[in-house]
């Protein structure tokens, strides 16, 4: 399995728990919530890409990569609406740009 990666998805969530609870309370249970639950679906689905056998591992991972787009587009979102700080926007957005790097590359590597 992918330990730098899941650990890496593991940091940007509990980074992105942290800003989320600083959002007003109705951003938090809308905006806030979908981004949450993303990030958690491509931890999920990154870990079950790690536990397939090679074959079968790129569906995950292609799942894994579209989320992590739809989650860049969220957080845009979420930081242009002024409820997430420019600088923790940043921070995410790199590392969440990172993670995009070694999910194309994990799938990179089975093609």
């Amino acid at each position: 399995m992918e330990i730098p990666l899941i650990q890496k998805l593991y940091d940007l969530y509990k980074l992105i728990y942290q800003y989320i609870k600083l959002f007003p309370k109705k951003d938090r249970f809308a905006l806030g919530q979908k981004i949450e639950n993303i990030t958690l679906e491509i931890m999920d689905t990154t870990i079950q890409a790690g536990i397939l056998p090679k074959l079968r591992k790129i569906q995950p991972l292609e799942t894994a990569i579209a989320k992590t787009h739809v989650l860049k587009i969220l957080l845009r979102a979420a930081c242009d609406i002024g409820i997430l700080e420019y600088k923790k926007y940043e921070t995410l957005e790199l590392s969440l740009h990172e993670i995009g790097k070694m999910l194309g590359g994990w799938k990179r590597s089975l093609l």
